[in-house]
């Protein structure tokens, strides 16, 4: 005898999908709106239908819509689109990293910066700023800074590591305490260097997308799209731990390797990201916290949507960096920090006032 399903059952179902649908067409179409805008908007003008066609242009497509201008088209192809695609990646990565904390850690208010990565990440490139020579090229200060964020995550890891396994509130704590060993070692760099590098220090750590290329774009990408791969192919087991640690182990799930792996996963894609960019606050904690306020907790949708959210937040947040100031550029992570910071007390109080408080 086949089971019936009522009319309201059905409607139950399906208004997590239509909501998933809306959410998904609406953050793709605000994300095509602000790679267009992007590169189009600044002390260069450049019309949609030019930055259409010179991106036609650019994958091998004649149209009559590409710039007249060579001197246009090599704007676009060597300074705008390489910013907008290192927005996109970064974002991206950002907000992912951002949920898989959350995942690990159980908790909605995780982001990547609590097992070190970020303070490991300025300290690392602080070094490679102060230390001149070969260090004190771009590239060279990105690597440092990569080494450095991986590095100290790790750190965190192993030290919060004992009898076997690791638990959540220790490794809260050991990333507490890396995160002031890191940030006390950041300040002696400070104290040691010289004027020109103290600035250059201070402004990587406000963040900025100004003077990506290309190379730097491929080498975040890279990262990134493995990382993500790797993120996605764990969503199941995301969900399964959001049942409890001990639940999920007597369901079959590795606990203690899924924790490893996502944390190695969360250093890769915030290492990649600030690298190049500094430091860019709130993308991974506010994105998939609002996400989740949306589809809910099942974790394919939500990195989905992590992804998708954190490479539109930034790629606009990057145009208004650029924009607002009339002949400067406001740093982003200074920006998306005072964006951040009101919108996620918003999102803390919604919550509240339906959940009638914190569990």
């Amino acid at each position: 005898m086949s089971a019936v399903v009522s009319a309201p059952e059905r409607a139950s179902v399906r208004r997590p999908r239509l909501r998933a649908v809306l959410l998904f067409s609406s953050l793709a179409i605000l994300l095509v709106a602000g790679v267009i805008a992007s590169a189009g908007i600044g002390q260069l003008t450049v019309s949609v239908t030019e930055v259409i066609g010179a991106l036609l242009r650019g994958i091998g497509i004649d149209t009559s819509w590409a710039p007249a201008s060579d001197v246009t088209y090599e704007a676009l192809w060597q300074i705008r689109f390489p910013r907008v695609a290192m927005s996109l990646l970064v974002g991206a990565a950002l907000a992912v990293a951002g949920a898989v904390m959350q995942a690990i850690f159980g908790n909605p208010l995780a982001e990547p910066g609590v097992v070190g990565v970020s303070s490991g990440a300025a300290l690392g490139a602080a070094l490679g700023i102060v230390s001149g020579g070969v260090l004190a090229g771009v590239l060279g200060t990105a690597s440092m800074a990569f080494i450095g964020g991986v590095g100290a995550t790790l750190l965190v890891y192993f030290m919060a590591r004992a009898g076997g396994r690791t638990e959540v509130v220790t490794l809260l704590l050991t990333g507490i305490a890396v995160n002031a060993f890191a940030g006390a070692g950041l300040a002696l760099v400070i104290f040691v260097g010289d004027s020109a590098a103290r600035e250059q220090i201070v402004f990587w750590q406000l963040g900025s997308l100004n003077g990506s290329r290309w190379m730097e774009v491929a080498v975040v990408a890279a990262f990134t799209a493995v990382a993500c791969v790797v993120a996605f192919s764990y969503a199941r087991r995301y969900d399964l731990l959001a049942l409890g640690e001990r639940t999920a182990g007597h369901l079959g799930l590795r606990v203690e390797r899924l924790r490893v792996v996502s944390i190695i996963l969360v250093a890769v894609l915030t290492g990649a990201a600030v690298a190049f960019a500094g430091i860019i606050s709130f993308v991974g904690l506010v994105v998939p916290h609002a996400i989740r306020m949306v589809l809910g907790p099942a974790h394919r949708l939500l990195l989905t949507g992590s992804l998708l959210g954190g490479a539109t937040l930034l790629v606009w947040a990057d145009l208004f960096a650029r924009t607002v100031v009339t002949g400067a550029e406001l740093p982003i992570g200074l920006l998306t920090s005072l964006i951040g910071g009101p919108f996620f007390f918003y999102l803390l109080r919604r919550a509240r006032s339906r959940q009638g408080g914190w569990a």
